[in-house]
């Protein structure tokens, strides 16, 4: 079955300047961004990597792009990739949300909060579990898939595979530039690694 490479986009401004994006269009990578993306690039250019999805966040496809231009791969765009609904709280900053009450349920127990006007993490967890399971479905033994989204639903998704509680998916680390690895046997997801920086060595399986 295939091993997905999960990829946390570059970084941009909005998290410079702590603020969360959630869906806003027009956050693009910045210029630490960029040479993240492009050594992301170089440290993958050995792998045999068959296919690129990304979410349609512009952050997401600006990282996938020079690893498309490296192995001659479409970006393939999967809605259901998209970063965490934060609703209302979109543009807003993380050092004015830490004073409100939410944001201790958002840290402690994110199993019970819903993004006011947006989502809730168990919501983004099943959607993002749904996605990576088609793309799965969708490839052949021994395939290597690159898939490029954000933090949050990466880190939802490796407690899934761990079997973590969804309340303590903040414990993982998912850095801008980073690559997590998930190896499937056809019944479970295995994590191979946790937030590879550039540049490293792929674990041997």
């Amino acid at each position: 079955m295939p091993t997905l490479l999960l990829i946390r986009h570059g970084e941009n401004d909005f998290l410079k300047k702590n603020k969360l994006p959630g869906h806003l269009p027009g956050v693009h990578l910045n210029a630490r961004g960029i040479e993240q993306a492009d050594e992301l690039a170089r440290t993958l250019s050995p792998v045999p990597i068959q296919a690129i999805y990304s979410s349609p966040l512009e952050r997401a496809v600006e990282t996938a792009t020079p690893l498309s231009n490296e192995k001659q791969l479409k970006i393939n765009i999967v809605p259901a990739l998209t970063d965490t609904d934060v609703g209302e709280w979109a543009g807003r900053s993380w050092k004015i949300l830490r004073r409100t009450k939410e944001w201790k349920v958002v840290q402690e127990t994110p199993s019970q909060f819903h993004f006011p006007g947006g989502e809730s993490f168990a919501r983004v967890q099943r959607r993002i579990m749904e996605a990576l399971e088609g793309i799965i479905a969708a490839h052949g033994k021994d395939e290597m898939i690159a898939v490029v989204f954000h933090a949050d639903p990466i880190k939802l998704a490796l407690a899934e595979c761990l079997g973590m509680p969804l309340d303590n998916f903040q414990r993982l680390s998912a850095h801008t530039g980073s690559v997590s690895i998930l190896r499937t046997d056809g019944k479970f997801m295995h994590v191979q690694a946790c937030n590879l920086i550039p540049p490293f060595t792929l674990p041997k399986t």
